[in-house]
């Protein structure tokens, strides 16, 4: 396998891995900041008023999206596969 084909490898997969966390993590990031500005306007500073919330909408978009995470994963595995032989060389 040359050094050409480690970087694009080693990059198809850092971008599988981030089309697949990001619905998850901007989901957990725009939850956090709407409950933040509601601490910072009423005072309350109780970790938990934060943590639910955000769990909570991690587990809903996990829950909606999997599907679409699972097609990305498979195509990205076929994909892969596919040329395999490439990279037994």
């Amino acid at each position: 396998m040359t050094p050409e084909q480690v970087v694009g490898l080693s990059r198809q997969t850092i971008e599988a891995a981030f089309w697949v966390a990001m619905p998850i993590l901007l989901s957990a990031m725009a939850v956090g900041l709407v409950i933040n500005i509601g601490q910072v306007l009423t005072s309350i500073q109780d970790t938990t008023v934060s943590t639910v919330p955000r769990l909570t909408a991690v587990g809903i978009i996990i829950f909606l999206l999997t599907p679409w995470m699972l097609h990305h994963l498979v195509a990205f595995t076929n994909l892969l596969f596919s040329d395999f032989r490439m990279y037994t060389q």
